[in-house]
């Protein structure tokens, strides 16, 4: 970590290094998780149970298009953290990661390793809310 004689605030390459591993984990976790969400929504209307039971049909259409609604805005909050992510690299790459972009003060390790893609500190966080 950066001392307070350093003109500018940041982790080091050591810690950036160590933060790119763990987004880079996240990334291909949140990939796998996607073509998940991504294939059940293209399988929600082939369930395999054509009109086994027609006086559910109703229901049952009922049921597909939530799940449909539902599949599809996890799959586009799975893109946005996908993004996100890829952006937390870009930090990495340019050194301003895990800088609070209100307070200016490094993020805790802490929250960067639960959050990786957080641009804000628990005190920016807290002030929001």
């Amino acid at each position: 970590m950066s001392t307070s004689t350093d003109k500018k605030v940041r982790y080091s390459d050591k810690d950036l290094a160590y933060f790119k591993v763990i987004v880079q984990d996240k990334i291909s976790e949140a990939k796998e998780q996607y073509d998940l969400i991504k294939s059940a929504y293209m399988n929600d209307a082939d369930n395999g149970t054509d009109d086994t039971a027609p006086q559910f049909k109703a229901f049952d259409e009922g049921s597909a298009v939530m799940s449909k609604e539902a599949n599809a805005a996890l799959a586009i909050r799975q893109e946005k953290f996908i993004r996100d992510l890829k952006n937390a690299l870009i930090r990495i790459e340019n050194k301003s990661y895990g800088v609070c972009r209100v307070t200016g003060k490094l993020i805790a390790k802490e929250r960067l390793e639960l959050v990786p893609h957080a641009t804000l500190s628990i005190e920016a966080k807290n002030l929001q809310d």
